[in-house]
């Protein structure tokens, strides 16, 4: 599915781009470890590339935003 705020434009599917993987929260003592693949578009207009800006990882981590942000709270005493 495009991104809906690109919905008044016709976009072409090609591909995806490189796997991320993302480390998150364990749950019930298991490592949890997210594959993200982003899809991106082309504008059949204009070749413009379209993609999502998904900020899922927190700078500097390999985690997800959430994940280093309960680390940082624990870790404070």
């Amino acid at each position: 599915m495009p991104p809906k705020e690109q919905s008044s434009r016709i976009l072409i599917s090609k591909g995806l781009h490189k796997e991320i993987t993302v480390q998150d929260f364990p749950l019930r003592g298991s490592t949890v470890y997210l594959h993200v693949k982003r899809r991106r578009w082309t504008d059949k207009e204009s070749a413009e590339i379209v993609q999502r800006d998904w900020n899922l990882v927190a700078q500097g981590t390999r985690m997800t935003t959430e994940f280093a942000a309960f680390l940082k709270q624990i870790n404070q005493y």
